[in-house]
């Protein structure tokens, strides 16, 4: 478990694992980055109170080098990877074990199901499991048993981890889909199994949403850029909306400069596209959102389109180029 600044989820995290059904030994890795919110003292904390849990230290502080710092200091053949946001459900290391052994796979996962405390988390799980949120891939809505091209998180056979190389450090975002890339290039196998759920805290505000969403997508486009041939369609959607609506409004704005001139402002039907994605986020609202409550359905019309801006923005900019300069200046 990679964890920086996140002393609200964790302790629920750890706990979730040190509850598993599971008759096997069990440790959990702890790849603590640099924090300074109390993540430090607590997960110290967790260490001194049950012996099976140790501290690693993460200098570089990225999800993917604390990944392969737990996955070089483990004793097991097997490596359930975490997120500091994720709850496991008791019975998910004893699934996801049998199914590795039960398929030959190199790695296993299943559903991210998102489920949020506030009107606004609640909004932002019902992006997460919906269609119209992030795509509508198996591990975000559910789907058939079967080999895939990624799931959430990933239940290891760890001699696979090693025989690509683990994960990618130089990939800050997205370094799943790629690990699982050269799993299935190099003959493994990625099963996706409905059974095995991981419960999702989401972000608690439409900033911190808006940097992850924005982040993610920049890593996405950088992945799309370098392997082309592996991409599917739902990943170029956000972004060619983003590109849409914002010629749309550029040259229905165009119109309004012959209405003041005097010329027939036939430019104004560019306002036709973002019209058409308004009505869009009003529709899905009505039909994912009706009976959740006023709260969490006036939150999914803001969230909504702050997942599509964010992350379509985000993947333009990656996919140009830039994120390398981007992560330079921001951290990300």
């Amino acid at each position: 478990m990679p964890v920086l600044n996140d002393v609200t989820h964790v302790r629920a995290a750890v706990d979730s694992i040190l509850t598993q059904h599971y008759d096997g030994p069990v440790e959990v890795l702890i790849a603590l980055g640099p924090s300074i919110d109390g993540t430090a003292e607590l997960v110290a904390d967790l260490a001194a109170r049950d012996g099976r849990v140790r501290v690693l230290d993460n200098e570089v502080g990225s999800t993917p080098a604390g990944l392969n710092i737990g996955i070089r200091a483990a004793r097991y053949p097997v490596v359930v990877r975490v997120d500091s946001h994720s709850m496991l459900r008791p019975d998910y290391t004893r699934i996801a074990v049998a199914t590795l052994e039960r398929t030959g796979a190199d790695n296993v996962g299943g559903i991210m199901d998102a489920h949020g405390e506030t009107a606004f988390e609640r909004a932002v799980a019902l992006a997460y499991t919906t269609k119209v949120g992030l795509g509508g891939g198996s591990f975000h809505v559910g789907g058939h048993e079967g080999p895939a091209d990624t799931v959430y998180l990933g239940v290891f056979r760890r001699e696979a981890l090693e025989r690509v190389g683990l994960f990618d450090e130089g990939i800050k975002r997205g370094q799943d889909w790629e690990l699982n890339r050269r799993l299935r290039e190099t003959g493994g196998t990625v099963w996706f199994t409905p059974e095995l759920a991981v419960t999702y805290r989401p972000r608690s505000s439409l900033d911190r949403l808006a940097r992850q969403m924005f982040s993610t997508g920049m890593w996405r486009g950088e992945l799309a850029r370098r392997f082309p041939a592996s991409n599917g369609i739902r990943y170029f959607i956000p972004p060619a909306m983003v590109l849409g609506v914002t010629l749309g409004l550029l040259v229905g704005i165009g119109g309004l400069v012959q209405l003041t001139m005097g010329v027939a402002p036939w430019l104004l039907v560019g306002f036709a596209v973002p019209a058409v994605y308004l009505l869009f986020v009003a529709a899905s609202t009505l039909v994912y959102a009706r009976g959740r409550g006023a709260g969490t359905a006036g939150w999914f019309l803001v969230v909504l389109p702050c997942i599509h801006v964010s992350w379509g923005v985000g993947f333009v900019l990656g996919f140009l180029a830039l994120t390398s300069n981007i992560a330079r200046h921001t951290g990300r």
